[in-house]
């Protein structure tokens, strides 16, 4: 196959993710999904990044995939967490060699996911279960943050088949899928990250096995990224926002240092200090995807792909926390203006940082250094009993 990237592919985004941007603000405080960016990006072909260039898609790299992936966040940090199940699936479709899927994707077909379930389940198997019907199957079950499922055209789902965990794919707008936009979380709000019902939906497919199945797998760091790739891309549209303020603003205290906010010594390190915040996130996020490109390509560089996944978040997420706090600092209560929708960032960062908690990855990476042991592939929440 052949995989290389044009070389324009941050220029030949670049306009859609300014469009993405423009109404960002406006979408968070009005709870609009985003299916018209969706559809633009999908039409643009950014859902077919990975998708090498003979079957329709661009070749990208993993590196230039998530450069843009945090691009993207800058614009809208909802549509990279939205999609990130998408790329997942797409990775599998190449390591499978699947070319009919790959063309699909190329066509546009999005993939959505529902793993994860409340309650009892998730952890040792779940509630969600496939039965025998003709010579398919139905889908039964109940599933909770289903991420870039209302954007869907299919949907990835962690299923239980006689006890086995298998994964099921079933078409997003099938007879007995009913979907809710029903996450109630302050951040994130636009991600899709609601409730999935199945009842007696038909499936197209069934695999064996799926995430949270268990192994030394590379999934966890992959699936990591996308948290710390949306993280670097917040922060950095922090840092934008708060320049683009200060630049226009003339208003300011009797005891400053400076007659402009933009002149003002003190304003400009604050800005400089969420801008170099900014820049270490993309820079970390980087060296992480190289470090998980290189284990997709050597099965024995897993452990440090995973370790680096995990370090890199422990350090972007009070980074990213404290640099979109630290904007505030520039000046002025009108800073606070709920049509400015600047608390979008922070409520977005904390949102994200409690998805796969810190404090276990911490404790995950002590472990390992002191025991060569300890680091969590493929991990699954829900209630152990």
């Amino acid at each position: 196959m052949t995989t290389t990237a044009p070389t324009s592919l941050a220029e030949r985004f670049r306009p859609i993710f300014a469009s993405i941007a423009e109404g960002a603000a406006d979408r968070d405080r009005h709870r609009e999904l985003p299916h018209e960016q969706i559809r633009l990006l999908r039409d643009s072909g950014f859902t077919a990044l990975r998708v090498p260039v003979d079957l329709g898609g661009s070749g990208a790299s993993l590196h230039d995939t998530f450069a843009l992936l945090t691009d993207l966040a800058a614009a809208d940090s909802n549509l990279t967490q939205a999609l990130r199940v998408h790329f997942f699936s797409v990775e599998g479709f190449l390591t499978a060699g699947d070319t009919d899927a790959l063309r699909r994707v190329a066509d546009g077909v999005i993939y959505g996911n529902a793993i994860s379930e409340k309650g009892v389940g998730a952890v040792d198997r779940y509630q969600t279960r496939l039965t025998p019907s003709g010579e398919g199957y139905r889908l039964n079950g109940t599933k909770f943050y289903s991420t870039g499922t209302l954007y869907a055209d299919v949907i990835s789902v962690a299923a239980d088949l006689d006890g086995r965990r298998v994964t099921a794919l079933v078409d997003a707008h099938a007879e007995g899928v009913h979907q809710f936009d029903d996450w109630d979380g302050f951040g994130q709000r636009l991600t899709g990250s609601g409730t999935t019902v199945f009842e007696d939906a038909p499936v197209i497919s069934v695999t064996e096995g799926g995430y949270g199945d268990g192994g030394h797998i590379i999934d966890t760091a992959y699936l990591q990224l996308f948290h710390l790739a949306a993280l670097a891309g917040i922060a950095r549209r922090s840092a934008d926002d708060i320049r683009d303020r200060v630049a226009t603003r003339d208003r300011t205290f009797s005891h400053a240092p400076a007659d402009l906010p933009r002149e003002d010594p003190l304003v400009q390190a604050v800005l400089g200090r969420v801008y170099a915040a900014a820049s270490a996130a993309r820079v970390s996020v980087l060296a992480v995807a190289d470090a998980v490109a290189a284990a997709f390509e050597d099965a024995s560089l897993i452990d440090a792909a995973e370790l680096a996944a995990a370090e890199a978040q422990i350090v972007l997420v009070p980074l990213v926390l404290s640099a979109v706090s630290e904007a505030f600092e520039t000046g002025g209560a009108s800073v606070v203006a709920e049509k400015l929708n600047f608390d979008r960032h922070w409520r977005n960062a904390r949102t994200l940082a409690v998805h796969n908690p810190v404090v276990y990855k911490q404790q995950a990476v002590g472990r390992y250094h002191l025991t060569g042991d300890g680091l969590p592939f493929a991990w699954s929440a829900g209630v152990r009993r």
